[in-house]
């Protein structure tokens, strides 16, 4: 059993998507990191697409993703439109797929145009002394800020989900990985964690809360001292979590 959706200009390509979701396994051009779905490039006459292929859930989740809750393909494409609609940057969606039994849910598939970007957030993370570092940090920090204006807590705000392309001086974001999302509006302490997972080091988070102070006109260092602690508060919670991870193989092990 199949459902699907595919946004109208592309409704015309339905067959070949159909074949490419069908035999993903076999075609397509894997594209960055496999470890927890699977991402592929596919050509569509002149253009190259993205599709991710999101893993079978466990058996519980099979039936809630059956019955209850909107697959996290449907989310990522329906999240791909409110941000379009919104004009905030992400691939253009192109549409989704779902393989289903009558009780439980397998695999979906979530399609995209492919966007080349010339750096992620990440490599500010990793080379602090990247031509115009700061320009691009302090313009990122506006494009959260106006994200946060337009009601859009994105959840995964971290390292390699926001795409950058840049052309003398003028700084492009867009929004990846989708499928966990709210949109409302955000009090101080949502918007200042949405930092909270973006980096380890000091000096950026001092720049971020200088110019999302001057974007709010909120204190800056009210922002900092919130945003520091969220940010060491979060990678407390990430190397625990990475510890019992360790422990628990070894205990499988022996």
């Amino acid at each position: 059993m199949i459902r699907l959706e595919i946004k109208d200009q592309f409704l015309k390509y339905k067959n070949l998507l159909d074949d490419f979701t069908n035999n993903f396994d076999y075609s397509g051009i894997p594209f960055g990191n496999q470890d927890r779905n699977s991402l592929k490039l596919f050509k569509l006459d002149d253009k190259v697409i993205n599709i991710k292929s999101f893993r079978i859930p466990n058996l519980i989740n099979q039936v809630v993703y059956n019955f209850f809750r909107k697959s996290k393909a449907q989310r990522s494409f329906e999240y791909a439109n409110k941000l379009t609609d919104l004009n905030i940057g992400t691939p253009e969606p192109i549409g989704y797929y779902e393989f289903k039994t009558p009780l439980l849910f397998k695999k979906s598939f979530y399609i995209s145009e492919q966007l080349d970007c010339d750096i992620t957030y990440r490599e500010l993370t990793t080379d602090l002394n990247y031509h115009n570092h700061e320009s691009i940090l302090r313009a990122f920090t506006r494009f959260t800020y106006q994200m946060h204006q337009k009601q859009v807590h994105f959840l995964d705000h971290s390292p390699g989900n926001t795409l950058i392309q840049i052309n003398n001086g003028d700084y492009k974001f867009f929004l990846v990985d989708l499928n966990r999302m709210e949109f409302k509006s955000l009090d101080f302490k949502t918007r200042i964690k949405n930092f909270s997972r973006l980096t380890i080091h000091k000096s950026m988070v001092k720049v971020m809360s200088h110019e999302y102070a001057k974007c709010s006109g909120e204190d800056y260092d009210s922002i900092f001292n919130l945003m520091w602690q969220e940010t060491q508060n979060f990678q407390d919670r990430y190397y625990k979590k990475k510890r019992l991870k360790k422990k628990l193989k070894f205990w499988k092990r022996n």
